[in-house]
């Protein structure tokens, strides 16, 4: 299964070229990774890495709410990888790759999933 949700653009989102600026963009795809994570258990995961392609301009148009896509495309010992597409006029306009790594805040390190968050995750995976 793979999870949509509508973000809202902003009127300040734009810079000086016209365009949504780029880490505005990122908040976009955050707020949509934030919709799908579980956090009924306490939640426990940080983002260890981000890999983002622009590939194409991304317009602040009044009322429209464009949708992120995310997915899961590997879910490990303690690690999940999650790809988001966000789409505007019917065309991907950024991909992210994001590594969500456990972490057990108490001891300061990485943890294994737990069979919750496994189930959780697990409904979101396509290897496709």
């Amino acid at each position: 299964m793979r999870h949509e949700h509508a973000v809202q653009l902003r009127w300040s989102d734009p810079d000086s070229l016209g365009h949504v600026n780029h880490a505005r963009a990122l908040s976009l795809i955050e707020d949509a990774r934030l919709a799908m994570v579980d956090v009924s258990g306490g939640g426990g995961a940080i983002l260890a890495r981000l890999e983002v392609d622009y590939l194409r301009q991304l317009y602040y148009r009044l009322g429209e709410r464009p949708v992120v896509t995310s997915w899961v495309t590997r879910l490990g010992t303690k690690s999940v990888i999650v790809r988001q597409e966000l789409v505007q006029d019917g065309r991907v306009a950024i991909r992210a790759d994001v590594v969500l790594v456990m972490f057990d805040f108490a001891t300061d390190a990485s943890r294994p999933l737990t069979e919750d968050e496994r189930a959780h995750w697990s409904g979101y995976l396509d290897e496709g």
